[in-house]
């Protein structure tokens, strides 16, 4: 299985499809989600140990391990721990830069009008992990809502007979408060609506696969969620200045993630898409994830695509609104302001995707499936609610007196109108009276 090179202008129907359509795969599951969801609801720690026995095949013991991620720390190797050390630092630094200022502003005509910033007080994060490491998830979800002074994190991660403790030291090193040994749907639900061992959250943020997405789309209404994201995902645009085999490192590295992964490059010159084709085979061959790699790239979803011009390549891109942008062209700068529409971008030969997702300081927790034409990725934002703080002289609401109650009127709310000429009337008669 190899990746096609495909004209833009020719694209049909079916295969714009493919490649805009894009969708998280839960709709399939979303029956057996929301039993899972219900009896967790229901049933408490009691459902989600039996869900974890039958999907994980692991009888846990206490589902609580903050302790355990405690120790973990001194399991793992130096090497690692400073990796992880390194990155916490780069994306706190990255993060405190977001943290927005309270603000109080007077106008002249007597409005004095403000905006504060609070954070949530208990939020969850999913993390990934089982036998798998996945240190990276921790630090980008947990980072950020301490960052943004949330009271309480908790923490889920799926449990195996040996959980990897390079996930676990990551989570305490990060700063979580309360980690459950729980994955899937159930932990979700958990998070959601609260058992008698896992606190009950406001929000649940981070990835996981689509059982986990499906339980995010099902329990939202009752907690806040950050999106629904599906299969990593990425659009590379290239120029002739572009070097095929670092555009294919890009692809080749998405594709690693799932064999549902699109990963899409983009080119106006014919001699740069066919070498970028060629070498995402030859490097396929070389990864130990080959067979994964292999699939994705020859799904409908992904492909090498020929532009007949960079503003073509941009259009494309700005529809697709990809998860993850890399541009690697002589004008890159000129190309990503024409772009709205993208999770996160990646400018240059030196920028390599895997940068933002562990060391570089920004989020990879990013919208997928063209989310990103309406919403960013994971960020300080994500965990702080906003209040508007307002003040009016009496010669401010005469300034605006008679604005707001024809309006008022024009709506029929009488009350409203009412509300503003008593207390104009007060002070005129206060003023009689003196």
């Amino acid at each position: 299985m190899s990746i096609d090179v495909r004209a833009v202008a020719d694209l049909g129907p079916d295969e714009r499809a493919a490649l805009f359509d894009r969708n998280a795969g839960i709709e399939a599951i979303r029956d057996d989600v929301r039993e899972i969801v219900d009896r967790v609801r229901e049933e408490g720690d009691v459902a989600v140990r039996e869900f974890t026995e039958e999907f994980d095949g692991v009888t846990v013991g206490n589902l609580e391990i903050t302790d355990a991620c405690e120790r973990a720390v001194d399991e793992i190797d130096d090497e690692l721990l400073e990796a992880i050390e390194m990155a916490i630092a780069n994306v706190r630094e990255f993060h405190e830069a977001q943290l927005p200022e309270d603000w109080r502003r007077e106008f002249d005509d007597g409005r004095e009008l403000g905006r504060r910033f609070r954070p949530l007080d208990r939020v969850g994060a999913y993390v990934p992990g089982g036998t798998a490491a996945y240190p990276s998830s921790a630090i980008m979800t947990v980072v950020p809502a301490t960052v943004a002074g949330v009271d309480h994190v908790s923490v889920v991660t799926p449990p195996a007979e040996e959980v990897n403790p390079v996930t676990l030291a990551a989570i305490h090193l990060a700063g979580a408060d309360a980690v459950y040994s729980v994955g899937g749907a159930q932990a979700i639900g958990a998070l959601a609506y609260g058992t008698e061992t896992v606190t009950r959250v406001q929000k649940i943020v981070g990835p996981g696969n689509r059982w986990v997405t499906a339980a995010k789309a099902e329990v939202r209404g009752d907690v806040e969620i950050d999106f629904l994201a599906g299969p990593s995902e990425i659009v590379v645009i290239a120029d002739e200045t572009a070097d095929p085999d670092v555009v294919a490192a890009d692809l080749v590295a998405q594709a690693e993630h799932d064999p549902n992964a699109p990963v899409v490059a983009i080119t106006n010159d014919e001699a740069t898409a066919e070498a970028v084709a060629a070498a995402v085979d030859e490097q396929a061959g070389a990864r130990e994830r080959e067979d994964v790699i292999r699939e994705a790239v020859a799904n409908d979803a992904s492909g090498v695509l020929l532009a007949r011009s960079m503003s073509e390549a941009i259009l494309f891109t700005e529809e697709y609104a990809p998860e993850h942008l890399t541009i690697v062209a002589d004008d890159d700068e000129a190309i990503v302001e024409r772009i709205d529409s993208a999770g996160s971008v990646f400018l240059g030969p030196h920028t390599p995707v895997a940068a933002g997702d562990y060391a570089s300081g920004t989020n990879h927790v990013l919208p997928t499936n063209g989310g990103a034409k309406v919403t960013g990725g994971l960020s300080v934002e994500t965990f702080l609610r906003s209040t508007t703080v307002q003040r009016l002289s009496r010669d401010g609401l005469a300034e605006i007196g008679e604005t707001i109650t024809t309006l008022a009127e024009a709506e029929g709310l009488e009350a409203h109108a009412e509300s503003v000429r008593v207390r104009l009337e007060e002070d005129e008669n206060e003023t009689t009276s003196d």
